[in-house]
């Protein structure tokens, strides 16, 4: 614990300011963090283990966030749902999507990610995620998050009710099973993704499973290159799956390895989320320039406040034309280009870090150009470290915010590989 003073606070009315830009305190314990992940698996190693193998997956600083900041994320969320829900919305998203999107499984998709930077007019929206990856590691870390000083033991942590996450995450499985099987009881799932044990988050796909057992159902880590269709069901071994959770970030099933899993989704023998309906509903990157066109916002006859809120929050996003190259490189410093269906910041640049050669490659089609924000900064632990950079993460589910988190960073994109950076909690001041 250290004193305001120590913290270098001004006054109470720029508490939150003051406290990214000077406080260097510790606010995760250790020893807690070590609890909440080992207790799950009954691994008294696993915290251990993690920091070696994954030594900057967790900051031990947070980051202070004003409650208005929140409300105004929840917003543009919500704003976000009531577009989705339009017609020529589905429409336009629809016909660039690989033609499995096509297919109504009747649910929203667990686990929607919306990335967020915290400029000085407030946050912006810079990406959706439909597989957003560190829930659970996250509701872990705001559990053993704690106040650094007097400033901050009246804030609330990373969620309205972090002793709840995880009930709160095992129903919105049960939700999605509900959605897409409405007469059958759910008794197994998988969780998916290409050879699980080497993926960065596979700590966290232990957890998961963990979760799920806990919840007396029967849980797999598979490897979506060995699920097969057997007897009219998709089993892993010989295990029949009845629910598929999707960790791939091949969005649309295409690779031949996961041949098996696309059948089964498109006839409808599991049930999978999130699912590639959700991923070209919000996760490609080409409908944020749908989501920042005043002309087609205004012909969906949304509510104005919401228009308003989509044109304020989300940076103006456009499709990088080949026949515009040269505008597109002579402006390259206001831009940050982004693959439209990449994701994990592979493959994408900030304007003015580009060379000639790489925006060649750009320019010949398949990126957006989306107006830059710049991250805010929070105080390295060290005084005389260069400090972080952050962004946000809402976890969200049916256009609620279920966890608030924060992701630190050095360099142009978040990395886990910054000392003293990775997931952080979110502080705020609570109602």
């Amino acid at each position: 614990m250290t004193s305001s003073r120590a913290c270098g606070f001004p006054t109470e009315t720029d508490v939150l300011a003051a406290l990214n830009r000077h406080c260097r305190c510790a606010v995760v314990d250790d020893a807690a963090l070590a609890f909440e992940l080992e207790a799950q698996l009954a691994d008294p190693g696993l915290f251990r283990a993690m920091r070696d193998s994954h030594p900057h997956l967790f900051s031990p600083t947070a980051v202070f966030v004003a409650r208005e900041d929140i409300d105004r994320m929840g917003r543009l969320i919500q704003a976000i749902e009531q577009v989705v829900a339009t017609p020529a919305y589905r429409t336009r998203a629809l016909a660039w999507a690989d033609p499995i999107a096509a297919i109504e499984p009747g649910s929203p998709g667990a686990f929607l990610g919306y990335d967020f930077h915290l400029g000085e007019v407030g946050p912006k929206l810079i990406e959706i995620n439909t597989n957003a990856g560190g829930g659970l590691l996250n509701a872990a870390l705001a559990r053993a998050a704690h106040a650094c000083c007097a400033e901050t033991e009246h804030m609330a942590i990373g969620a309205p009710d972090p002793e709840r996450l995880e009930d709160s995450f095992i129903e919105m499985f049960r939700r999605e099973w509900r959605a897409q099987r409405p007469h059958a009881a759910l008794h197994s799932i998988a969780i998916v993704d290409d050879d699980p044990a080497t993926q960065y988050l596979y700590p966290e796909f232990r957890l998961f499973a963990a979760l799920f057992e806990r919840a007396g159902l029967q849980a797999t880590i598979a490897d979506a290159a060995t699920l097969e269709l057997r007897d009219g069901r998709l089993h892993s071994g010989a295990l029949p799956i009845d629910l598929v959770y999707n960790r791939l970030t091949d969005f649309a099933f295409a690779e031949p390895r996961h041949a098996a899993l696309r059948a089964a989704y498109r006839d409808s023998v599991v049930a999978v989320t999130p699912h590639p309906r959700a991923y070209a509903l919000y996760a490609d990157k080409r409908n944020l320039t749908l989501l920042t066109d005043p002309a087609f916002l205004a012909a969906l006859d949304l509510p104005p406040e919401a228009t308003a809120t989509l044109l304020s929050d989300i940076p103006r996003t456009v499709l990088v034309n080949p026949a515009e190259a040269e505008n597109f490189w002579a402006q390259r410093k206001q831009w940050f280009f982004k693959p439209a269906t990449g994701f994990g910041s592979r493959a994408a640049y900030r304007g003015d870090k580009l060379t000639r050669r790489v925006f060649e490659e750009i320019a010949k089609g398949g990126y957006v150009a989306q107006a830059r924000v710049e991250p805010a900064q929070r105080a390295h632990l060290q005084a005389d470290t260069a400090p972080f950079k952050f962004d946000l993460r809402c976890y969200a589910y049916a256009g609620k915010i279920q966890l608030l988190a924060a992701r630190l960073y050095q360099g142009q994109t978040t990395n886990f590989r910054t000392p003293g950076g990775g997931f952080a909690p979110v502080f705020y001041i609570g109602r």
